[in-house]
């Protein structure tokens, strides 16, 4: 039970030349991404200097306080090893800008947080507006990190980690991302950590989803891609639970990519 396999040579040089092209077609020289150590963000980073240079590249990390340490580690890693100039960096710590922002609620008793998936909302919306600001700065269109499994899931935050103006990865599944990692030479800590958006302590992707990524593009390559029912995955020896669960939260998230409603 394997998905259709992609000529990842093809895949890299698909990815420079729609990045360069997309980049020249709009009137831009310079990007800007949004750098969690992860291996999506660190794949879009890697191909984003390979087609534009790295001295057209301007990364910025944006933790919240120590959470997630090990990624801006990661995140640092690449940096150094692509050669980006370090006057291109940001480091910026957004718990100061998320905390007052969280604590607005009138409704919260005195001294309570909003639930953590509202103040994970939050925190990937003003990482969002940090990377515009600097886009704009820098003259610079943003290079989004979303892989398609991701995308075809609901998994982001609207007008937070969603938010872009490039998407190199949006066309391939976590799977192929990883694979393509793997050709790029980066590092295998950060190929094969557990994937996080690093939202709370101990939070993963795969935690939440209560299936892995591999299972989900097995499932999703068969629902998407190839159009098969529910019924005829299951036929092929797939686990009823698993392709349930899959299939119910692309279903649950469906209204993400059609919004806004607009009249007919």
């Amino acid at each position: 039970m394997s998905m259709k396999s992609v000529d990842i040579k093809q895949v890299y040089r698909n990815a420079i030349d729609f990045l360069g092209q997309s980049m020249k077609h709009a009137g831009f020289r310079s990007a800007v991404i949004a750098l969690s150590g992860g291996v999506d963000s660190s794949v879009s980073v890697v191909l984003s200097v390979r087609a534009i240079g790295k001295n057209n590249v301007y990364p910025l990390l944006l933790p919240y306080g120590n959470l997630n340490f090990q990624g801006v580690s990661d995140a640092q890693l690449v940096i150094k090893t692509l050669g980006i100039p370090p006057a291109h960096v940001r480091d910026i710590n957004i718990q100061p800008l998320v905390d007052p922002i969280t604590a607005l609620d009138p409704d919260l008793p005195a001294g309570r947080q909003v639930d953590r998936l509202r103040r994970g909302n939050t925190m990937a919306r003003v990482r969002m507006i940090l990377l515009y600001d600097l886009a704009k700065k820098n003259n610079a269109l943003v290079v989004g990190t979303e892989n398609k499994t991701e995308h075809l899931l609901g998994y982001y935050t609207r007008f937070g980690d969603e938010a872009s103006d490039i998407e190199p990865l949006r066309n391939l599944y976590k799977t192929d991302v990883r694979r393509l990692a793997q050709a790029l030479g980066l590092p295998q800590t950060i190929i094969t950590k557990a994937p996080t958006a690093g939202l709370w302590d101990g939070q993963t992707d795969e935690g939440e989803f209560g299936f892995t990524y591999e299972e989900a593009d097995r499932v999703l390559a068969l629902i998407v891609d190839e159009k098969k029912s529910i019924d005829e995955v299951i036929a092929k020896g797939y686990d009823r639970s698993t392709v349930e669960k899959v299939v119910k939260r692309m279903n649950d998230n469906d209204f993400k990519h059609r919004l806004p409603f607009v009249p007919s």
